[in-house]
């Protein structure tokens, strides 16, 4: 199996040429009827968009999403991206490609994440936070291990296999760290917190290579599933308090601190207003990083709409 291109390496005017995952297929019509397809091509490395100006030319085979592709065509740009007009495309057999090349994953090691956090749960002196996080990312296998190939977003931050263990890991710590700035903080509370605070989105995304919403998570949102996935816990331990359950809850519910970004809550206890500090911080510093990452430019990067703002990357001489 030879070496792929991949698509982080493809650059206005060259050759396209290998195969990739087709992670998107959708039929259009232009302005003047003509009926053309809109794809998005995908590898670990990142996904691109493509056009089939000509589905009805022999060179074009039938496929569908989630199939491998091998694809000819020209890179192009169009409004700042690139883009491929496809000339060609082969449907691939099973054996054809290595599904890992075609998997964004994690650059940290998955297992070491998830021992590390195991840490952070031995560390919570309440026994119902404690029993409550041994219920969830312990003993309840299936949950574990879809929590650890889950993405945290469909776009936007940790989009990758292991992507939500490495978002919770990292609120986990930076509360820790409050923890420690800010003594006033009940540090069991707020680490049980972080390490619930996502877990809905394994229900509400679908695992790689789909990665897309589920139709419980178009209706709920992971911020509700969450805490029913929190409360259903809760109530196989006995003698849970009451009082702390609703604590627990309502950080989870006011994660995202205000009502335009998708929380039903605002915060109303401290430790709630520091998850949304802590959750907050590392969804943008990891955006900020990925798009970074995602780029070979060394000036401005244009407009941003989550920061607001023009950015690039920064210069000390």
């Amino acid at each position: 199996m030879r070496d792929m291109k991949y698509i982080k390496d493809y650059k206005d005017g060259d050759r396209f040429f290998d195969i990739y995952l087709c992670k998107f297929k959708q039929s259009a019509v232009t302005k003047n009827g003509k009926p053309y397809d809109n794809v998005i091509l995908q590898d670990k490395t990142g996904t691109m968009d493509a056009k089939i100006w000509d589905p009805n030319n022999p060179g074009i085979c039938e496929f569908d999403a989630l199939d491998y592709v091998e694809v000819y065509g020209e890179v192009n740009s169009f409004q700042g991206a690139l883009q491929v007009n496809v000339k060609r495309v082969r449907k691939c057999q099973e054996g054809e490609y290595n599904p890992a090349d075609y998997l964004p994953v994690s650059s940290k090691n998955i297992e070491l994440m998830y021992t590390e956090l195991m840490e952070y749960i031995s560390s919570i002196k309440n026994k119902y936070l404690r029993a409550l996080l041994e219920e969830m990312l312990v003993k309840d296998e299936k949950l574990v291990t879809v929590f650890k190939k889950s993405s945290a977003a469909k776009s936007v931050h940790h989009g990758f296999v292991g992507g939500l263990l490495e978002h919770t890991l990292s609120v986990v710590k930076l509360c820790d760290y409050y923890c420690t700035a800010y003594p006033i903080l009940n540090r069991d509370l707020l680490l049980a917190a972080a390490m619930c605070h996502d877990i809905g989105k394994t229900r509400e995304l679908s695992l790689f290579p789909a990665n897309d919403y589920t139709d419980e998570g178009q209706f709920l949102g992971h911020i509700i599933i969450g805490t029913e996935m929190v409360g259903e816990a809760i109530r196989k331990i006995p003698g849970f308090p009451v009082d702390l359950a609703s604590q627990l809850k309502h950080c989870i519910l006011a994660h995202h601190g205000e009502y335009e970004y998708g929380s039903p809550k605002k915060p109303a206890i401290i430790e709630a207003v520091a998850l949304n500090f802590a959750d907050n911080t590392d969804a943008k510093i990891q955006t900020f990083t990925e798009l970074l990452q995602g780029t070979k430019e060394t000036g401005w990067l244009g407009f941003n709409r989550l920061f607001d703002s023009n950015v690039r990357a920064t210069k000390v001489d």
